[in-house]
Parts: structure tokens; sequence; C-alpha cells
């Protein structure tokens, strides 16, 4: 080692490989992968292995977009608590993400895309990479950009009420990695809940500015909540097989909570409709708003750069 190379404290994380990044040049190997010995427990009998991995697909996208999002807040929430919260409920949701595609991946081979030079890349990364747009299957009320503090606050109390009560019924899911990561993400979604409904109270009874901008992120958003609690033809087919849940089903148990934190919250029930499909298509059949496509440009860009990087 040269004295320059002596006194750069990078140098040696440039031995082997220029993609140290992704993996230190360590090849794929999903033996040795906790994730990837997890999710490859067999189907239940008389599943369609199609729409079981379309349905995981489908809540794996809504955590990661979401991740993504909220990781945009990382150093720059109003302080350092808030920072470290949103922090971690971004984390939580990128964990259950990773688990739903790499059990797609696990349940339908065929789904994650081959890379370019056919580099060894767990299936998880290639679905989270190496999709187009029209590829993600999750709602749009995701997909928004950031906002402002209320509006962040306001999407995590409408995902999380939403998801929490899914998962909780998911947790009975004949798909035994189904039910066991929802069981685990129930207790990580009512934190997030938790968190949520306090702000969002908090805001209303603030200053006048601070409930002039919740109020305006809740009408911004409640056109896509309806979007939550429309059921897709795949989720009929998942319940219908046992292994997954209606999310039409879900509104005996979320929308009391709900009303709850609204009354507390002194905030009227929306009674803005929901926001129309192109031609009935919305986000669970991969027609999205364009600010997924200049988000996902943003999050797959060093992947795509440098493809046989690994994670």
């Amino acid at each position: 080692m040269t004295h320059d190379e002596a006194d750069n404290p990078y140098a040696g994380l440039l031995v082997d490989d220029a993609h140290w990044a992704f993996g230190a040049g360590q090849e794929f190997r999903p033996d040795e992968d906790p994730v990837a010995t997890a999710v490859v427990a067999p189907v239940p009998e008389g599943v369609d292995r199609t729409a079981a991995a379309a349905y995981c697909l489908m809540l794996g996208d809504d955590a990661l977009v979401l991740a993504q999002r909220l990781s945009e807040w990382c150093g720059r929430a109003p302080d350092l608590e808030e920072d470290i919260a949103l922090s971690n409920i971004a984390l939580d949701l990128l964990g259950q993400a990773r688990l739903l595609l790499a059990r797609a991946a696990a349940i339908d081979p065929t789904l994650p895309p081959p890379l370019p030079d056919g580099s060894p890349v767990p299936p998880e990364d290639r679905l989270a990479f190496f999709r187009e747009e029209s590829g993600f299957r999750n709602v749009r009320m995701v997909e928004l950009p950031v906002g402002d503090f209320a509006e962040t606050i306001t999407r995590i109390l409408l995902f999380s009420t939403w998801r929490l009560a899914l998962f909780e019924r998911l947790a009975a899911s004949r798909d035994s990695v189904l039910a066991a990561l929802a069981a685990k993400g129930a207790r990580e979604l009512a934190y997030h809940r938790e968190f949520a409904a306090r702000w969002f109270v908090t805001l209303a009874g603030g200053t006048q500015e601070s409930r002039r901008r919740l109020l305006a992120a809740l009408g911004g958003l409640w056109p896509l909540w309806h979007e939550l609690v429309e059921t897709h033809p795949i989720e009929v087919e998942a319940a219908a097989q046992g292994i997954g849940v209606d999310p039409g089903s879900l509104v005996v148990d979320v929308e009391p909570v709900l009303e709850q934190v609204f009354a507390t919250a002194q905030v009227e029930w929306p009674s803005i409709g929901a926001l129309a499909g192109v031609r009935g298509r919305k986000g669970r059949d991969g027609c999205h708003t364009e600010a997924l496509s200049r988000m996902l440009a943003e999050m797959q860009v060093v992947a795509r750069a440098h493809p046989r990087g690994l994670w």
C-alpha cells in the first residue's frame, strides 16, 4: 500500500470490485440468505400460484413505494425525534416489502425480470429496481410526492389504519409466510397508526396554519382513500382461496377508528368522492400518476447503472 493509499480511509472499499457499495463483490447465494430460505415455503394446496404471487406483489409494492416516499424525510423532519420516527416507519415498511416481493418471486419465478447481463441478484431486488412503472401494483395514494408534514401524517394515518386492519386478518392466512409476516407487521403498523393519530390530533388543535394544512392534506388524499377499500379481482381470488383479504370487508374495522380520530381532532368526515381511474384502471392495474415514474427514476437509477452490483 502506498503512502497515499494509507492516508485514504476509503481506499479499502474499492478492493476486488468497483461495485463495493452493493455488496463488496460477494455473489448472491440464496441458500445463505435468511429471507430467501424463509419465503420458499410450499404454497397451500389448491391455490392459484399466479393470483397468489400477484397478491403478494400488490401488498409489497404498497410498502415499497411508501417507504421510499417516507425516506425522503430523512434529515428534513420538524425535529430529531420525528426524523427518527419517520425513518423507522420507512424501514418497517421496507422490511415488509422485501418479504412480500421475495414471496411473490418464490411463488411465481417468472415475475422478476432478468437482468441485462444475467447477474445473480436477489429476486426482490430485481422486482424493486428493474420493473417499469406499469409493472407496479401499488395503490396511488402511496406514490404521491412527499408534500408537507401534515400531508405525511395524514397519509400514514389513512394507510396504516387500513393496512393494520388488513394484516390483523391476514394473520389467519392459509399461506404460512403471509400469516407470519402479517403477525409481525401488525405490531409495527399499530405503532405507525398511533404515531400518526397523535400528530393528526396535535396538528388539528395547534395553530390556525397547522389546522389549515391538515384539512388541506385530508382533502387532497381522501379521493385516493377509496382505492384502498375497493376490491380488485386478484384480491377476490386471494380471499376466496383463503390466503388473502377482501379489502372491501375492512370498512367495518377501519371507519370506526378514523371516526374516533377525526372526532377527537374535531375534523368532519370528508364527503369528497373517489378519484377516477383511466378507463377504469387504477394503481392495482398498473395505471399510476406521473409522480410514480419520477420517483422510480430516482429510486432505480443506481441499480440500473450498475446492474452487477449486489445489495
